[in-house]
């Protein structure tokens, strides 16, 4: 399977590099874009840098690439995941805004009716982002805040990642052990 995973410019970058790790693991071939912003909050946030967490992709793109193939419908992807997906992305995803190579994608997979999931990570949520979560799920969706629960009683912050990088791969449809299921 291929999927698209854009690590967009908001707290919690270490979602999307889990992702990464989790979907090579599983032998997926993954296609990679970081924003600008994005790779200098990986600084600030994790131990991870660009270059590192690149390796994790078969195929990485410059968010400022519209020529790329995920920019285009007829590029075969089986889903797109943008973790973590800013206010401003979403915006962008929610009002066909597509001036990036995440935002142009996402628009592409909504209007080919293939996976789309944004796992935001923002609170408190203002009415505008309410708003843009509400028309990004009427275009085809998937919202996914990166809200951990606490039913699997997690011992550490990787358990809490795990956990939402888990719920991702459910809505996949693709088989995983990351958390204990409730009972």
């Amino acid at each position: 399977m291929r999927y698209f995973v854009s690590i967009g410019g908001a707290s919690g970058s270490i979602y999307g590099i889990r992702l990464l790790q989790e979907l090579n693991k599983m032998g997926h071939e993954v296609h990679l874009v970081v924003s600008e912003r994005a790779k200098k909050i990986l600084k600030h946030e994790t131990a991870y840098i660009y270059p590192i967490i690149k390796k994790h992709a078969h195929v990485t793109y410059d968010n400022k690439d519209l020529y790329a193939g995920p920019a285009s419908g007829s590029f075969h992807l089986d889903g797109m995941i943008v973790m973590p997906c800013s206010m401003k992305t979403l915006s962008a995803i929610a009002n066909g805004f597509g001036d990036t190579l995440t935002s142009r994608a996402a628009s592409c997979c909504m209007k080919e009716g293939r996976p789309l999931i944004l796992v935001l990570r923002e609170t408190p949520l203002d009415m505008a982002g309410i708003k843009n979560m509400h028309a990004a799920k009427d275009g085809g969706a998937v919202i996914l805040p990166a809200m951990p629960a606490f039913y699997h009683k997690p011992k550490s912050i990787e358990d809490l990642v795990d956990f939402i990088v888990g719920k991702v791969l459910d809505q996949l449809g693709i088989e995983h052990s990351l958390f204990k299921r409730w009972k």
